[in-house]
């Protein structure tokens, strides 16, 4: 498997479990539908959080949070209008970036962008 990859799967982890640390329930974990995909979809108080996660090592190529475009964001919220149509009524919605650094002899560094829009 590429390094990449095992980076995304150990840092979708990682952010479960922060997630969930402060009071979010996991709803889903890479919720798909046709090309779109939400990586995490939780609730917490009432309000669903549709939450891009993005992880990368300190150093390379500046902070994770720098590398989710515009187009990701909107395909976030294309999935989330999916994933939103099987369950009508729900009124509190909320796109969030996770974003964690990664460093060498350290615990990761989190950043939780909340209410995000493209």
């Amino acid at each position: 498997m590429a390094r990449h990859n095992e980076l995304g799967r150990k840092g979708e982890a990682l952010a479960v479990a922060w997630l969930v640390a402060r009071g979010y329930e996991i709803i889903h974990r890479n919720w798909r539908h046709g090309r779109y995909e939400v990586d995490i979809i939780a609730i917490r108080d009432g309000v669903y959080h549709f939450i891009e996660v993005k992880t990368g090592y300190a150093g390379d190529y500046g902070y994770p949070e720098e590398r989710v475009s515009k187009q990701k964001i909107r395909n976030m919220m294309r999935g989330a209008s999916a994933w939103l149509s099987q369950l009508p009524g729900i009124r509190r919605v909320q796109y969030d970036v996770l974003s964690i650094t990664m460093r060498r002899n350290a615990d990761p560094e989190y950043f939780l962008i909340e209410d995000v829009y493209a």
